[in-house]
């Protein structure tokens, strides 16, 4: 969970992988490791990464969220009649509804600052 964290938060701000490190004081190497989950960072490191993105240490690790989600998980469902979709982990299922928040939340910031 706390890789796909990491990857879903850094791709909303759009930076690279390389950004990430530079701003957390780590090489592009050991991030990257954090993102695929072969390394886990120590509980500084935690604590450096939630503040820079700006959420809880325990929305990092997948125990709760500050963020309402935009798509609650009936909304999810109406995918569910797709062919394919019963074949999908419940972490891909997940991915699916950050992903679908994403997508949602920039166009109504998009609207909004248009607005402006």
């Amino acid at each position: 969970m706390l890789s796909a964290n990491l990857k879903r938060l850094r791709n909303r701000r759009q930076w690279t992988q390389q950004q990430v490190s530079e701003k957390l004081g780590v090489t592009r190497p050991a991030y990257t490791a954090y993102e695929k989950g072969t390394r886990t960072p120590d509980a500084n490191m935690l604590g450096k990464i939630a503040d820079l993105f700006e959420v809880t240490v325990d929305e990092l690790l997948g125990r709760q969220s500050r963020e309402k989600d935009i798509f609650d998980e009936a909304d999810v469902l109406m995918f569910s009649d797709k062919e394919g979709f019963d074949n999908l982990s419940e972490e891909e299922k997940q991915e699916l509804k950050d992903m679908l928040n994403d997508q949602l939340e920039y166009w109504i910031n998009k609207k909004n600052k248009d607005k402006k």
